[in-house]
């Protein structure tokens, strides 16, 4: 295809940083914007199963706390997620649990596919954690000693959430991620250290990342790819 028509269904406004990064080569920015569209699509790939995982060892551990309902219960009069404080979180479960009993398609593993990111996430808030039993530290069985200088304790824990979770609503808005920040500079570097950072939680799981998404990561590929049109 060539440039002219490729800008004219993504936009100059959108092409632009591409064109500049590539230093005005029109070839080179389509070669650009399609690998960090195939970028995005590795990113995500990882962050789904990494997600999945999360979410399925939280669920193990409170069900063995709170009870094989424990989501449900939880927003239910006198539930553990029923102070005022944390209306949101409340609010995200009920929606989705009355539209599963609406539909009469309720079950406790459809409720859990129904939530979003963040809901794991602040699983590690101060409150939530509490709430929970204080003990959800123990699905990261390799988790890294704390030190005086480092605690890997559950606020780090949701800090790093909390940037995969920025990550996973970046590519969710189709925003580029092959940028350094937002210049128009090629460069992979956040997206090299948030990739690292998901393989270290998956060792912290006790879970073979690479075995686990053999022939589906191709991230670091990708990245020399994009590098190489500097």
């Amino acid at each position: 295809m060539e440039y002219k028509e490729f800008e004219r269904i993504m936009s100059k406004k959108r092409m632009n940083r591409y064109l500049t990064a590539c230093g005005g080569d029109t070839r080179k920015a389509m070669t650009l914007y399609r690998y960090n569209l195939h970028l995005t699509q590795d990113v995500f790939t990882v962050i789904s199963c990494f997600e999945v995982a999360l979410r399925n060892a939280i669920d193990a551990r409170l069900v063995s706390i709170l009870g094989e309902e424990w989501l449900k219960d939880s927003v239910m009069p006198g539930g553990i997620f029923t102070a005022p404080k944390l209306y949101k979180t409340r609010e995200i479960i009920e929606r989705a649990y009355n539209k599963l009993v609406k539909n009469g398609t309720y079950s406790h593993s459809k409720l859990l596919a129904e939530m979003e990111f963040g809901i794991w996430k602040y699983m590690f808030s101060p409150m939530q954690y509490r709430l929970t039993g204080r003990s959800l530290l123990k699905i990261f069985p390799n988790k890294t000693r704390s030190t005086p200088e480092m605690q890997y304790n559950q606020s780090y824990v949701f800090n790093e959430l909390d940037k995969v979770n920025t990550l996973r609503n970046r590519l969710a808005h189709h925003e580029p991620i092959c940028f350094y920040l937002n210049e128009p500079e090629i460069d992979t570097g956040y997206i090299v250290t948030e990739y690292q950072k998901i393989q270290s939680l998956f060792a912290w799981m006790n879970i073979d990342s690479r075995a686990m998404l053999y022939g589906l990561d191709h991230v670091l590929t990708t990245c020399r790819k994009i590098n190489a049109l500097k």
